[in-house]
């Protein structure tokens, strides 16, 4: 990987860029594109874009509430869908009318709507004379105030959102729809064609798409906007444009932050990755419906551990270093040289380092994490009979009124739990828990209660009636009284090990996040107050504009074409003689003399894309949808960190292909014509 195109800071270059939809980069647009957004395009995008609760993006392709999004996005669900019968998964699903869309378990869609900029009112509520951590405090309770208020006034779903990690904070109004139902999916087979192997890897030749129709009142939505869809597509070199919800990034970070990340955080991330990896595929293997259930789990881990070594390999670049160094440096330069701006913001930068360096002292403890899905379960019973008494600024965030409703879908949801995933789940945790804390320690032993990691793994899982969901509506309305009284061994054990793990996020509140949020914060200020407001923020899992010309690149000495065509498909798994993850559907072998193989498939771009973009379209300078981003290629995963347009490129399916698959090969022209009509 080369990086000596990375350049000293400059707030903006290139096609870098996760924005803001009421911040866009309309200079730079105009400047290098002689494109000018206008204020109705913006909000038709903003509008347009969904956002899943099971971690991806989406938009609005029909008057009919249809949203797309990926295969990958929507597998969850297609598991949840799933018999050891009709495995969806396997054979995929198409609903020739809508009568026949199953109504998805727990699936939850936000729809962007107001943005308001809350900033001040904030962070005002850290008043002078607080401690960091009282200061962090005030400003959670405000966040709180700020969202009841909005919520009542408006109806709308309504979280703010921390930015520049504590620089700026904008009130987000949402439209929530949980009506929603499957459509249509292809074969997992053609939707992760080549499995592994060239998951985050160009060429690529998958079929990557999922349909979702949400419903209100029993009828099909029509949504204000949705996104048309383009009729000639998108060509080499012409600019295009993704509205998605990247996950995360940490650019902003500072060095000691990082170093943290690369030498302590990132790599315990790694082990436990390979460690689940490694015993999910002795699982899978015992029978077919094992493999069948632990589907789901088990690609999550696959493409976690690459992504994850990515990001640690970039991390690993000297090159990455020296341009974080070169970066950090300027900034610091320019604050030490102000008085003014030297006591305001000089300290910023040790206060994060300090932050570390206290994380680095209980970090394993508290970042042990939950177990099997039962647990998780029996946790978020206990918490909520312990926070739900308390006045509303007083509670955790994740159990406040504003998030109660997508609390109680996930939580009493239908959808299947199999026991055996779930033992091997527990057993998985609890013996990472005695693995990283030694035998005697005292969490270890009150998990165990005497018992091998398997054994007791069993005996919980066995024992709970969480398995029934009036079981755990009836503890979730009987508050403490239910709880206190409770004798499955699944609450018991939350509750045993609940007044630790609080303490835990108590200390990391006070001591790392405070810490962290006042010290960014600052920083914030100074690259304001030096480079101008011209910047993006870090990706948070909140919607982003990115912008890229579809562009092939070189590697390795030979030039990569920005296109594949839906005949490479064809070509690469007769390289790889069909042999799994190489091997097509059988609709797709009988159906190959009726398509069009020179059809655009795969195509690439320069886009700034990260995990949770996934899903997200792809649309042109008319705001029309020209392809589905499904993936980054493996230069793409430093974007975490840095940003390279070198050889660094998003991949998306092109909408070309997607009507050519449904008119030829899934008899879904009625969809097709669904996803065209003008």
């Amino acid at each position: 990987m080369v990086w000596a195109v990375l350049a000293a800071f400059v707030p903006c270059k290139a096609d870098e860029g996760m924005w803001l939809l009421n911040r866009a980069p309309k200079k730079q647009l105009k400047e290098k594109y002689n494109f000018e957004p206008t204020p109705q395009w913006l909000e038709h995008l903003q509008k347009s874009a969904v956002r899943f609760n099971t971690g991806g993006s989406g938009s609005f392709v029909s008057s009919n509430g249809l949203v797309m999004t990926n295969h990958h996005v929507g597998s969850d669900m297609l598991m949840k869908l799933s018999t050891p019968d009709k495995n969806l998964m396997k054979t995929g699903f198409y609903a020739k009318t809508q009568a026949e869309e199953p109504k998805c378990p727990d699936l939850e869609l936000m729809v962007l709507w107001t943005i308001d900029d809350v900033t001040d009112r904030v962070k005002a509520a850290a008043t002078p004379g607080l401690s960091t951590a009282d200061a962090n405090t005030a400003r959670r309770k405000m966040m709180t105030t700020i969202e009841d208020e909005a919520e009542k006034k408006s109806g709308l779903d309504c979280q703010v959102v921390t930015l520049y990690q504590g620089g700026l904070y904008h009130l987000y109004g949402y439209k929530r729809y949980t009506d929603v139902r499957l459509v249509m999916a292809p074969e997992h087979a053609v939707a992760f064609f080549g499995g592994d192997t060239d998951n985050f890897e160009f060429p690529r030749f998958d079929l990557d798409m999922c349909f979702f129709r949400i419903y209100e009142n029993d009828k099909p939505l029509h949504p204000e906007h949705y996104l048309k869809w383009s009729k000639p597509g998108i060509g080499d070199g012409d600019l295009s444009f993704v509205v998605g919800h990247p996950g995360r990034t940490r650019r902003l970070n500072t060095l000691e932050h990082l170093k943290f990340m690369r030498d302590v955080d990132l790599p315990t991330t790694m082990r436990r990755l390979w460690r689940r990896e490694v015993q999910l595929q002795s699982f899978m293997a015992r029978n077919n419906e094992n493999a069948r259930i632990a589907t789901e789990d088990y690609y999550g881990v696959q493409n976690s551990r690459k992504a994850y070594t990515g990001m640690i390999g970039g991390l690993h670049d000297p090159a990455i270093w020296a341009k974080k160094t070169a970066d950090e440096d300027l900034l610091r330069k320019a604050v030490n040289a102000n008085p003014d701006w030297n006591a305001q913001w000089g300290d910023a930068w040790d206060q994060i380092a300090n932050a570390q360096k206290t994380y680095r002292e209980f970090y394993p403890r508290y970042r042990l994490g939950g177990g099997s899905e039962l647990f998780g379960m029996a946790r978020n019973l206990v918490r909520l009979a312990e926070e739900k008494p308390k006045p509303n600024v007083d509670r955790l965030r994740e159990y406040r009124d504003s998030e109660l409703d997508s609390l109680f879908l996930e939580l009493y949801s239908p959808a299947p739990i199999y026991e055996d995933l779930e033992m091997d789940r527990m057993a998985s945790q609890l013996a990472y828990i005695v693995e990283t804390l030694g035998g005697e320690d005292p969490m270890v032993k009150t998990a165990l209660a005497g018992q091998s990691p398997r054994a007791r793994a069993e005996a919980l899982v066995k024992g709970t009636k969480l398995k029934d969901i009036d079981v755990r509506k009836k503890l979730g309305d009987g508050g403490k009284d239910a709880i206190s009284k409770s004798t499955d061994p699944m609450i018991q054990l939350a509750v045993a090990l609940d007044p630790e793990s609080r303490a835990l996020r108590k200390r990391f509140e006070d001591e790392v996040e405070a810490a962290e949020r006042e010290g960014y914060s600052k920083i914030a200020s100074a690259r304001f107050a030096q480079y101008g407001e011209n910047l993006y923020p870090d990706a948070t899992f909140t919607l982003r504009l990115a912008l890229g010309t579809v562009k092939g690149y070189n590697e390795d000495g030979r030039d990569v074409p920005a296109f594949t065509t839906l005949g490479g498909t064809f070509q690469r798994m007769e390289e790889r003689k069909g042999v799994f993850p190489f091997e097509l559907p059988e609709r797709w072998i009988k159906g190959k003399s009726k398509l069009d193989l020179n059809t655009p498939y795969n195509f690439v771009s320069t886009a700034d894309i990260i995990g949770g973009n996934s899903g997200s379209p792809v649309v042109d300078r008319k705001g029309e949808l020209v392809g589905l981003i499904f993936d980054g290629n493996i230069q793409s995963l430093v974007l975490d960190f840095a940003f390279t347009e070198q050889q660094a490129r998003a991949v998306s399916v092109d909408s070309r292909a997607i009507i050519e698959c449904m008119r030829k090969l899934y008899d879904a022209g009625a969809l097709a014509d669904e996803l065209t009509a003008q």
